[in-house]
């Protein structure tokens, strides 16, 4: 069993899979963009880096594998902690390849460098897109081809031509200018009507909206303006105090909580049938990792970080 796998899986819906004393993988969704130089369209994807800071385990990795593999958390925890150390090892010697996620080295100053695979894209949105190459379009040698045939082949005015043009068709000729003149003569002044139609349209709107105004109530005491800014926010990150089979349990674990100033909840039951009891619950992955941290040290080191999609 290797957890490389495990952490492609998580990829695929969390922006953020930590695995313990080893560093966090953060995915950011980037837009479709084009290389002008190579004339490549690249689908919107999302762009993978690694953060070496980001150690302490939030739990998302060992559920996962205890779940996937029917093991117990502490056997899941244990197995990440050796492939964590076999890691360590391969780094020292030579460069560490994790399918489907990248490869590692160690710099001069032995410091870790992530090297992205560019075959996933983890953004399940662009599922099946792929990068397209268009060649460009050299319309400039075209028209090159084209001067380049004008000067081989010259047209010259044909024997017929040089022939004189019989009087009836100059006649022709002449009619037909003149009743294209008038036809276009008789399009210009419709047009010319039809402007004047828009305008005293719109003349006589202004004057009707003029003597609406006027006529308008003029409140002598207005209300003030009140203005509401409304933000949703969607609270994805919960820091787990515990989760108990029965529910009295669970809120004499809130009461305690609620007591020592926390914002506890409790967060319903989980598909193991536990109930679930949180410190607090947070919109965004860094303030929740820091509390996380601040509780292990002073409150809880069983602590641990759920995140759900809602």
């Amino acid at each position: 069993m290797t957890i490389a796998n495990y952490i492609s899986d998580l990829l695929y819906r969390y922006e953020c899979v930590i695995v313990p004393n080893f560093g966090g993988f953060v995915t950011n969704e980037i837009s479709a963009k084009v290389n002008h130089f190579t004339h490549t369209f690249y689908a919107p994807s999302k762009q993978l880096t690694f953060n070496s800071h980001l150690q302490n385990n939030d739990g998302l990795l060992a559920n996962y594998i205890a779940t996937s593999e029917n093991i117990s958390y502490s056997e899941a925890v244990s197995t990440i902690e050796k492939e964590v150390a076999t890691w360590s090892i391969s780094l020292m010697n030579e460069e560490l390849e994790l399918e489907n996620i990248g490869s590692f080295h160690l710099n001069s100053d032995g410091k870790i460098i992530f090297e992205p695979t560019t075959v996933i894209n983890y953004l399940t949105s662009s599922f099946g897109l792929s990068s397209y190459v268009s060649p460009a379009v050299k319309r400039i040698v075209y028209k090159e081809k084209v001067k380049q045939l004008e000067t081989i082949v010259p047209i010259l005015p044909s024997e017929d031509n040089k022939r004189k043009t019989p009087i009836f068709i100059k006649y022709a000729a002449a009619a037909a200018i003149i009743f294209a003149l008038g036809t276009v003569g008789w399009k210009e002044y419709q047009k010319f009507e039809y402007n004047n139609l828009v305008a005293q349209s719109n003349a006589q709107q202004q004057q009707v909206e003029k003597k609406i105004q006027e006529a308008t109530f003029v409140i002598s005491n207005p209300l003030p303006t009140i203005t509401l800014n409304v933000v949703k926010e969607t609270y994805n990150y919960h820091i787990i105090a515990g989760a108990f089979r029965e529910p009295e349990n669970a809120e004499k674990k809130l009461h305690q909580l609620l007591e020592k100033g926390f914002n506890a909840k409790i967060l319903g039951i989980n598909k193991w049938n536990l109930t679930q009891v949180s410190y607090e619950s947070f919109n965004t992955i860094n303030d929740a990792i820091n509390m996380l941290n601040k509780i292990k040290k002073t409150d809880s080191k069983d602590a641990w970080l759920l995140v759900k999609e809602y």
